[in-house]
């Protein structure tokens, strides 16, 4: 028998309320905090996401891109592929910093279908779409 598990992912952030307020709101879900450690905040998605956002008065945003081009930890969101633009409209109006672009002219419109951004704590996101999610 194995004990049971779970993985999530934690962002550090030296104001965690607002960067977790940022990632709710983007992800259509709830902020709380982690029970009794209030210096970790989980982010409940509407499609099932759950993130952390842990404080850390030190912390400083991570550098992007990097010189050797490697590829750094990040968050992956996905989209339903007709939803790209109304989810990067969301995302900017919420303080996100778009960074880069990939695969220009991948779509009928020409526009890119992979599109990076920064949160407001510094940490790099993706809006991508994702074949087979419901529109």
């Amino acid at each position: 028998m194995t004990a049971s598990k779970t993985a999530v992912l934690v962002l550090d952030s030296s104001d965690p309320e607002h960067l977790a307020h940022f990632y709710a709101a983007l992800l259509d879900g709830t902020v709380q905090p982690s029970g009794e450690d209030h210096a970790l905040l989980l982010i409940s998605g509407a499609g099932g996401t759950v993130l952390g956002i842990h404080h850390n008065s030190g912390h400083a945003p991570p550098s992007w891109p990097r010189p050797d081009d490697s590829q750094q930890s990040h968050v992956w969101i996905v989209v339903a592929p007709d939803a790209l633009d109304e989810a990067e409209r969301e995302a900017i109006s919420l303080g996100a910093r778009p960074l880069a672009a990939e695969r220009n002219g991948t779509r009928a419109d020409r526009r890119t279908d992979v599109r990076r951004y920064m949160d407001p704590a510094g940490h790099t996101f993706v809006l991508a779409p994702a074949r087979g999610l419901p529109t």
